[in-house]
């Protein structure tokens, strides 16, 4: 009498004859072998079984299918055969009549298979194959909906192939990868899969840029609307828009990540007054002012979507799923008088309380995220975003150990995928796994105190670091709502104000001896890429601002002069070493910039020791902020800061040395601000100096919740 069975995820090596007498007759339909260790061998028991309908030997370790096994199973009609090593898929599978689905990714197939021929085929999957080319009838059969190519590197289609697949609702092939602009080495790369549910709908989608705003952020994304396909589709089209403006307005992580979703809410408009969705968001951001600098991680997610990332081979978990099991959600659901059906469910509809849309659930339901925050480590290796079939069904642990040893992206998506379908999952599935390379010289520990994640020979004493150069749109240069307008292109243009990244870190760093009662930063702990700088030795730093001739000329060329420390000429050019790395580790300190009038328009003056204006004291903790360093660095960074502002104010003013500030502002020194862009740099400093007044404000009147929270029109 059995009819289902499903036995995937053991160690089976052998199957059980289908029956032991042969008056007796199998009426299995049902068989799930996924995730064993079957061969060969196996393939002619399953002839025992006639009227087999699905079945499911993903990820075993067949060589072959024989055609003439395949041939008896008359009646099949869905058969995954993923991720074993299959190199062609018998021609006898003409004989399987009703068949509508083929799943055989991640195999090593080499020719395409003859199930075009067949009149009821809906679904094939053949990703991450060895295909070279696809052979076609004149039709194409009437019910295919769903054709999946990508994954094969030598498949080459020709125009008129390609014009007759485009007719399949869901086509998918590897687009051409037009590559990093900036020529520096990928740190990420993803791959991405979908499966609809029971019923044939796929009410989940995924989001994916590699290039998110400029070439070193990436954003990736997973949405799911349980029943409904509107809300995921919303998400997938609106999202990603909505955080790119956020991040103009705040760059603190947390906050552009709870107004996105917030946002979000209001967007989704008559869409999200009955219905909802879960979503996960992960935003892969590098501090724009220090191109060698670390990578940080943040996750946003409500609902059921949840992401995990792999660090040293152990899942550590980047999500949370508020239901009513929390103390803390229950206890404000109670608050606001909300029904809380048995199974769980805020009247009866949903049993997560923070999700979006649900309107009509409003303040029960609402659409907060949870946010954390994570500096990518090279010890990290991937990270999953999953929507709430995959969870359901795989557990973090599975997940990370099933596809930590694949080694392609795409092909580690598709298994997680296969794997919850075969463990019984009838849900729409989305999965995204995104693999990290993330190298030692771009990792900094700084805000670890210096002490970096266990790994043996990761931070050596000693290391060439080689940042190549590169355009500086790649840089990513504020824009004129966050500071000053980056628009001031009459005197100073992009070329002139170039912000070149080169040098090397000190081959042989000097043998100094520091002992207990040394005064030079006793107890502050660098990493490699930011050495600490001793007062009697100079070591160049990975961040320079490099001043072209155009304003660095007052009496430069004469012989006369001394060198100064921290400074470096090369012909024509002047660097500057600017240490202003890591900053957010640490206390911030604010740089004012005076404003002019003239009749030329504003001129910012470059002159910081001019009289009257106004000067923060000096830290005299351990740390970089505000401190004068032996190489003439300083360490001033705040969130409004552009490159022109920390350039002009980080060389150190020696007396009667090339940074002596004169008694008047020097017309070479000042930057001039043309009179069609007058009002729009003044509206622009006005908002700056309001903001240095409310950070003051706060400075002296602190107060529990973060200094620069606001609230949303919501």
């Amino acid at each position: 009498s059995l009819r289902f069975l499903n036995a995937s995820a053991n160690k089976l090596e052998m199957l059980p004859p289908a029956t032991l007498s042969e008056e007796t007759h199998s009426i299995l339909q049902e068989l799930y072998l996924t995730n064993n260790n079957l061969t060969d061998k196996c393939v002619p028991l399953l002839t025992g079984h006639p009227h087999l309908k699905i079945l499911h030997m993903a990820y075993n370790r067949l060589q072959s299918f024989p055609a003439s096994k395949m041939a008896k199973l008359e009646e099949l009609e869905e058969i995954d055969i993923s991720g074993n090593k299959l190199k062609a898929i018998p021609t006898t599978i003409m004989n399987c009549r009703r068949m509508h689905t083929v799943i055989a990714h991640s195999n090593c197939i080499e020719v395409f298979p003859e199930i075009m021929q067949l009149s009821e085929i809906k679904c094939v999957d053949l990703s991450c194959n060895e295909l070279s080319e696809v052979t076609l009838p004149e039709n194409l059969p009437p019910k295919l909906q769903e054709l999946d190519l990508t994954g094969n590197p030598r498949l080459a289609l020709d125009h008129k192939t390609l014009e007759l697949l485009n007719n399949i609702r869901c086509f998918k092939i590897d687009q051409p990868s037009a590559g990093d602009a900036s020529g520096a080495p990928a740190v990420w790369s993803h791959g991405y899969t979908e499966a609809s549910g029971i019923k044939n709908k796929l009410c989940v989608a995924a989001l994916s840029a590699n290039n998110f705003c400029d070439n070193r952020e990436a954003l990736y994304g997973v949405f799911d609307g349980d029943r409904n396909v509107e809300v995921p589709y919303l998400l997938q089209c609106t999202m990603s828009d909505i955080l790119a403006e956020e991040l103009q307005k705040t760059k603190n992580e947390e906050e552009y990540m709870i107004n996105t979703f917030i946002v979000m809410q209001r967007k989704l408009g008559t869409a999200g007054q009955k219905l909802g969705g879960s979503a996960v968001l992960c935003h892969i951001k590098h501090d724009p002012m220090d191109p060698g600098g670390c990578f940080t991680l943040t996750s946003a997610n409500v609902g059921k979507c949840q992401t995990v990332l792999c660090r040293n081979g152990k899942p550590l978990p980047l999500s949370r799923c508020y239901v009513m099991s929390c103390e803390e959600e229950l206890k404000r659901i109670k608050q606001h008088k909300a029904i809380i059906t048995e199974d769980g469910k805020v009247n009866g509809v949903t049993d997560s309380t923070r999700i979006l849309g649900y309107t009509f659930l409003h303040p029960s339901v609402v659409p907060r995220p949870h946010v954390q925050s994570i500096t990518l480590t090279p010890q990290d290796e991937f990270f999953i975003l999953g929507s709430k079939g995959l969870w359901d069904s795989l557990s973090m642990d599975e997940a990370v150990e099933a596809v930590r040893n694949v080694p392609d992206a795409l092909a580690a998506a598709k298994k997680l995928c296969t794997l919850a379908q075969s463990y019984g999952c009838n849900d729409s599935i989305s999965a995204v796994v995104v693999q990290l390379t993330v190298t030692e010289d771009s990792f900094c520990c700084c805000e670890l105190n210096g002490v970096p994640p266990p790994s043996p020979g990761i931070f050596p004493q000693s290391v060439n670091v080689v940042i190549k150069d590169r355009p500086t749109d790649a840089l990513g240069m504020p824009s004129s709502s966050s500071g000053m307008a980056s628009e001031i292109s009459s005197e100073i243009s992009t070329s002139e104000m170039s912000s070149e990244v080169g040098s090397t870190a000190s081959d042989e760093p000097p043998q100094v001896v520091m002992n207990e009662n040394s005064p030079a930063y006793p107890g502050e702990q660098r990493c490699i890429l930011h050495p600490v700088c001793l007062s009697n030795s100079f070591q160049r730093q990975l961040s320079s601002a490099t001043f072209s001739s155009a304003f660095s000329d007052n009496g430069l060329d004469s012989d006369d002069e001394e060198p100064i420390q921290g400074v470096f000429t090369n012909g024509s050019r002047v660097e500057v070493e600017v240490d202003i790395h890591c900053s957010r580790a640490k206390e911030k300190q604010l740089l004012q910039v005076p404003v002019e009038a003239s009749d030329e328009g504003i001129v910012i003056s470059a002159n910081e020791d001019e009289p009257g204006l106004p000067r923060k004291a000096e830290y005299s903790a351990t740390g970089t902020i505000g401190r004068r360093r032996g190489n003439g660095s300083v360490a001033p960074q705040e969130r409004s800061h552009n490159l022109i502002e920390v350039a002009t104010d980080a060389p150190l003013r020696k007396t009667g040395g090339y940074f002596a500030a004169p008694a008047q502002p020097d017309p070479d020194d000042q930057f001039i601000i043309p009179p069609e862009l007058e009002e729009e740099v003044k509206e622009i400093m006005k908002k700056h100096q309001e903001q240095q007044q409310q950070q003051q404000q706060q400075r002296q009147y602190p107060v529990d919740h973060l200094a620069d929270y606001y609230d949303t029109p919501l």
